[in-house]
């Protein structure tokens, strides 16, 4: 059964053994982000890393429980999502993914269960919820969160678990994605959505809308060439205010676009709502579509108090309110999950107008540093779920790794089956074309008979296979906002590793030496001493 909200969860963890209750007064800054810290990387009697969820229940200066940590481990990651295995989700998917359209009416009847499955998925409007138990217009005040500060040079306190709500001004989708907010003062923050995410692409369309008012002396325009001017013309106003600020990233100087965007922020909602704002899910997949899949069940929805949007009716906490269309602030430095300060940068501001929540609020958050983290968990699941997606676009995937150490978007190891001259650069062009995978500074490609989840594996066949100058190539394009050391911020290089086997079709003429192993009847006459052997090796 799905986990109705943030306190059946924390219930769950409880009775697991996988949660911490903190009774001693700790301060929202910077320490409850150092306990954690030491927490999240300490190991366990079988070595594995983690540690415990952790509720502090006394955060100084403030009457609201702290949840963090909740994601911080594999365990607790398969719990959150009711599975013995991650691969039990990629295999659901795979099993939509593989639906052939029905050849006649037998097929159609065998499709219906699967199709009155589906339909459980989508979220529900429903009238009302435990986040509308208090519904604040007024005096309103973000400091009475216990909002962390977590690193000694971050600019100020950091909401870095928020499910950040918004809706394309041009199709009416909604988004839910998960951007970090610095605290400003009681009723404004910033909106940290990087510029490729769908938040910033929602903010540009809005921009996008403002510049394109209709001027005077505009009107409609026939078929045909006069057609294709026409909405040239038209696009042009788009063109120019994307060029001048940069695609929403700087004020233009001179004429600036007038208006606001709706946001609406949950807080402390339950755990596949917030795992589902961190999916890259493609844009026309909306996240409590897959929210309602992760927990096979529907997601119940309230309308915002003040805003047109809305958000789960059991989020512990909700924050209403707009960012303007011609204002950006200065956000950050911030401690990242690089394990480096992502530097300060200009990003919208967001504008509080209601707070609603729930009796007895509790504030869920993370840290995010030097790995591993919290977030390590959470992107170790993406990967996971989300392999047979990728095998959409790029079927002759096998396996992918993104090592923990790369933070995700620095490192990718593919293997595949090689069935054609130059397919491992076809591959790495596919990558950097697929979604949130365009940030990958490093990708390598391997043959499908190397384990990339083995990094011993790895390294010793890839760094066997490569010729550098031949095998490596480079390419310029879209790069992460954190990426500290590109030439331009979100612009940069890429590196693409062919670590496959050359063939002579692809101009390698020279024998290709085999592998070392063993003879199968040596093994076996090995495997039948090997008890006794043991014993003398003094080997268990």
């Amino acid at each position: 059964m799905a986990y109705n909200d943030l306190r059946e969860w924390i219930a769950a963890l409880e009775r697991a053994g996988e949660l911490k209750r903190i009774k001693t007064e700790v301060d929202p800054i910077l320490e409850i982000a150092e306990i954690t810290d030491r927490v999240s990387k300490s190991r366990d009697k079988d070595g594995h890393c983690g540690g415990s969820a952790l509720l502090f229940e006394n955060p100084k200066g403030h009457n609201m429980p702290v949840l963090i940590n909740q994601f911080g481990s594999e365990r607790r990651m398969r719990m959150a999502l009711e599975v013995a295995s991650l691969d039990e989700v990629a295999d659901r998917i795979r099993q939509f993914v593989d639906v052939k359209s029905p050849q006649g009416f037998l097929d159609k009847v065998k499709m219906l269960p699967m199709l009155a499955e589906m339909g459980k998925f989508f979220p529900k409007t429903v009238s009302t919820g435990p986040c509308k138990k208090n519904i604040h217009k007024d005096r309103i005040d973000l400091n009475h969160i216990p909002i962390l500060k977590c690193w000694p040079q971050d600019a100020g306190r950091f909401i870095t678990l928020p499910c950040v709500v918004t809706r394309d001004p041009k199709t009416g989708k909604r988004n839910v994605g998960m951007y970090r907010m610095q605290v400003y003062d009681g009723q404004t923050a910033g909106m940290h959505w990087q510029r490729q995410k769908i938040g910033a692409e929602h903010y540009r369309e809005a921009i996008r809308a403002a510049a394109t008012q209709p001027q005077s002396g505009t009107g409609h325009v026939g078929t045909g060439a006069l057609a294709r001017t026409g909405r040239a013309d038209s696009a042009r106003p788009a063109v120019d205010i994307m060029a001048r600020t940069s695609g929403g990233s700087m004020l233009p100087e001179g004429d600036r676009p007038s208006g606001k965007m709706e946001v609406a922020v949950a807080l402390g909602t339950d755990p596949a709502v917030t795992f589902s704002a961190i999916v890259p899910a493609p844009p026309d997949v909306e996240e409590y579509l897959i929210a309602g899949f992760l927990r096979q069940k529907s997601v119940e929805l309230v309308k915002c108090e003040t805003v047109d949007l809305e958000v789960p009716a059991s989020s512990e906490i909700v924050l209403e309110g707009h960012v303007h269309l011609d204002e950006l602030r200065s956000e950050g430095p911030f401690g990242d999950h690089t394990g480096f300060y992502s530097l300060a940068d200009l990003y919208p501001v967001f504008h509080l107008t209601c707070v609603t929540h729930r009796n007895n609020p509790i504030y869920a958050t993370t840290i995010v540093g030097k790995p591993p983290q919290e977030d390590a968990y959470m992107g170790k699941a993406v990967e996971r779920i989300f392999l047979p997606l990728m095998k959409l676009t790029i079927p002759e995937l096998v396996d992918i790794n993104l090592p923990i150490e790369g933070v995700f978007h620095n490192l990718m190891i593919v293997s595949i089956r090689k069935s054609y001259p130059g397919q491992a650069r076809k591959v790495m062009n596919a990558i950097w074309s697929l979604g949130q995978a365009m940030f990958t500074k490093c990708v390598i490609v391997v043959d499908e008979d190397v384990d990339v989840q083995d990094p011993g594996d790895v390294a010793l066949k890839a760094l066997n296979n490569i010729d550098p100058e031949r095998d490596i190539q480079f390419t310029l394009g879209p790069v992460d906002s954190l990426d500290h050391a590109s030439r331009l911020p979100n612009f940069g290089s890429k590196m693409g590793i062919d670590a496959t086997r050359k063939w002579a079709s692809e101009g390698f003429t020279r024998p290709w030496p085999d592998e070392i192993l063993m003879d199968a009847k040596t093994k076996a006459l090995v495997d039948s001493k090997w008890k006794a052997l043991t014993k003398e090796l003094g080997i268990e």
